[in-house]
């Protein structure tokens, strides 16, 4: 058999205080295909780049066919046999398919003999599992033709273990059963192990011959995909106590209950009917999707991660162009410009606040002042105040306890949560209709994920339509009112968040289940 063991023992990785990768052992048995399940930030992708050198890991060990190898870079790993299709592309758009070919390949001569080498693209690609034209250039490929191109270029390496950081993300699920089951035949046959990284159930019910389930950097646990169920997979994935609480709630979500004030809901703040959006390379993201929040309620979009949410935020708050369908705000056609957020009062806290909010050479009192620093009191007759500016930037500061060592530092200097916090004064300083969240306490610690939690529900009592985004699902049961979940661009499924079941949300969670 052709196809490598791959073992993990006790693999661990830390991004400064940050473990990504906690003492992870997990066994590929040759010759079979292993899938990765998990949440973003759950250590599938930060594992596999263990495995394949283009990270170091701090401690443990990885093992091909029972042997301990140093693997410290990509290319020591294909060496031993080990391929990998990152997530993003890495074709050269202006070469063509040939040309990407035996580039993936390397060691060309300075001049390359075209003729013998063209014969044995042939060869290969009469053999492949899926066709593309050897004289075609990526410009010229549909995004799921590029991706059969990344796919093909590890293939003629000829790999003994293939590893797939969510390779059908791009694929109608046509082409995602054509190349899934592809692999599976090579792999079956003992010509090479597959890994895979995947969000989508579906999938790893009907192509993989194991699955294992990471959270939170920790291995929930492996089991053989024909002794186990959906259910039982989202159960892992999204924790709780029948899942043997592998992974402790947040201390913050376990926490006393937040101070939410009984209320009706009042009109709809936010419309969105029809919506679609397209993803990073052309693939549609969000499809046909309705949805509402009304005035006085936090509306939280649970989902695994790739499902869309990503995209209908950015296309909510205007970072991301819209396909069709309609949005509007209070009633009225809302294309997220600054007049519009300035008079329909709507804010968002993005995904990464200090990369997607902030401007991180400037001041904390500069950033916190970006939504009103050309307006009075800020400013008068074409000047700005300064002194006005730094003044309330003071005072939001103080109310908001952001720690910084003066509102002159630049933002960039902060750490996250307090980044966080800039963000949220701002945004929370005059009091909003409509608020977009996205993600808002991923890697913040406990005091700051309360801090956070409880400035949303303050906006919610006092009136404020919320829609927050998050892929922590205990978090969304403590915080929101009502859950919709969101599955491969659709809303799927929704309840409200008291007395809600977890594995019912978690059997709409990934695509592909059937009631």
């Amino acid at each position: 058999m052709n196809a490598l063991s791959l073992e993990t023992y006790r693999l661990t990785k830390r991004f400064g205080a940050f473990t990504a990768l906690d003492d992870v052992t997990l066994t590929v048995r040759p010759g079979t295909v292993h899938a990765l399940l998990g949440e973003n930030g759950a250590g599938k992708s930060t594992l596999v780049k263990a495995v394949v050198g283009y990270h170091r890991a701090d401690e443990g060990a990885v093992l091909l066919d029972g042997r301990e190898q140093a693997i410290d870079s990509p290319t020591v790993a294909r060496a031993l046999g080990i391929g990998m299709v990152y997530q993003h592309f890495t074709v050269v758009p202006g070469m063509t398919v040939a040309e990407n070919l035996l580039m993936a390949r390397g060691g060309l001569p300075a001049v390359v003999p075209w003729k013998r080498l063209r014969g044995e693209l042939q060869a290969f690609m009469k053999d492949a599992p899926f066709q593309l034209d050897l004289d075609a250039t990526p410009l010229q490929l549909s995004a799921g033709e590029k991706q059969k191109l990344e796919i093909l270029k590890q293939l003629f390496l000829k790999p003994r273990l293939l590893i797939l950081d969510e390779p059908t993300s791009v694929l109608t699920p046509q082409e995602a059963d054509e190349v899934l089951g592809a692999l599976r035949e090579r792999a079956h046959a003992g010509d090479c192990s597959v890994v895979m990284i995947t969000h989508k159930f579906r999938e790893v019910m009907a192509f993989a011959d194991d699955v294992s389930v990471l959270r939170r950097g920790k291995l929930v646990g492996s089991v053989a995909v024909a002794g186990t169920e959906p259910s039982a997979l989202a159960t892992m994935m999204v924790g709780g106590e029948s899942a043997g609480d592998h992974a402790a709630r947040d201390e913050a979500t376990a926490a006393a209950p937040l101070p939410r004030t009984a209320r009706d809901t009042g009109p709809v703040r936010l419309a969105v009917k029809g919506l679609s959006v397209d993803g990073d390379r052309g693939e549609t993201a969000v499809s046909a999707l309705d949805l509402e929040v009304r005035a006085g309620e936090i509306v939280g979009v649970a989902g695994v991660s790739g499902n869309g949410q990503r995209e209908l935020m950015e296309a909510l708050v205007g970072q991301r162009e819209r396909g069709p369908g309609s949005v509007t705000v209070s009633g009225q056609a809302y294309a997220a410009t600054r007049a519009q957020n300035r008079r329909l009062k709507v804010r968002s806290l993005p995904e990464e606040p200090l990369r997607n909010a902030c401007v991180g050479p400037m001041s904390v009192a500069d950033n916190i002042g970006l939504r009103r620093f050309d307006e009075a009191p800020y400013a008068q007759g074409g000047w700005r105040r300064p002194v006005a500016l730094r003044d309330k930037a003071r005072e939001l500061i103080a109310a908001f306890r952001v720690k910084t060592r003066g509102e002159g530092a630049p933002i960039q200097s902060l750490s996250g949560g307090n980044v966080q916090r800039a963000v949220l004064a701002r945004e929370l300083s005059d009091e909003a209709d409509l608020l977009l969240v996205s993600n808002p306490v991923f890697g913040l610690d406990f005091t700051a994920v309360a801090e956070v939690h409880t400035r949303l529900i303050e906006a919610r009592n006092r009136g404020a339509a919320v829609l927050m985004v998050s892929e922590d699902l205990d978090e969304l049961l403590h915080v929101a009112d009502r859950i919709v979940v969101m599955s491969e661009g659709r809303i799927v499924h929704a309840c409200p968040a008291a007395g809600a079941d977890r594995h019912d949300i978690g059997r709409h969670m990934g695509g592909g289940v059937h009631h």
